[in-house]
């Protein structure tokens, strides 16, 4: 038997959502979450819960594929995690703290859809999410909001 490296792109959206999982519990263990329960549906705004080793910290995670803001997850305590296109670095951000920064408000699909996200993280955006950034690796960056 041989091992072949699985194509993003060529994964059905169950399978992309699996994968996601899998690659964002493998950079929160980095991070010292040690703990990454996957949710079999949304509990309360959730596809998954990490714990920190501390036994103090724990996140309520939303999963997405990319930046994501909807009115389904205000006041919820919800993270939205999405990866960069390289899946080398993950933004796990609190919804509700960023939620006022970006000014998409006005939007057709926030005001009628309710929800907002884009595949595309313009450099202001990067740097309202800069501190929420994780890399795989050597290449992490504190998160200081935990």
């Amino acid at each position: 038997m041989t091992f072949e490296r699985a194509t993003y792109k060529k994964l059905n959206s169950r399978q992309k959502e699996n994968y996601n999982f899998h690659q964002l519990a493998a950079v929160l263990v980095e991070y010292g979450y040690t703990t990454i329960m996957r949710l079999t549906d949304d509990w309360r705004g959730a596809d998954l819960i990490a714990q920190h080793k501390d036994g103090k910290r724990e996140l309520r995670i939303q999963l997405k594929s990319r930046l994501t803001f909807a009115k389904k997850y205000r006041a919820k305590g919800v993270w939205i995690a999405f990866p960069d296109s390289d899946r080398e670095q993950w933004f796990v951000y609190p919804h509700d703290n960023l939620l006022p920064k970006f000014g998409f408000k006005r939007t057709k699909s926030w005001t009628k859809g309710g929800g907002y996200s884009s595949n595309y993280v313009s450099s202001n955006n990067r740097k309202l999410l800069e501190r929420y950034a994780l890399w795989r690796g050597s290449r992490k960056v504190s998160n200081k909001d935990e």
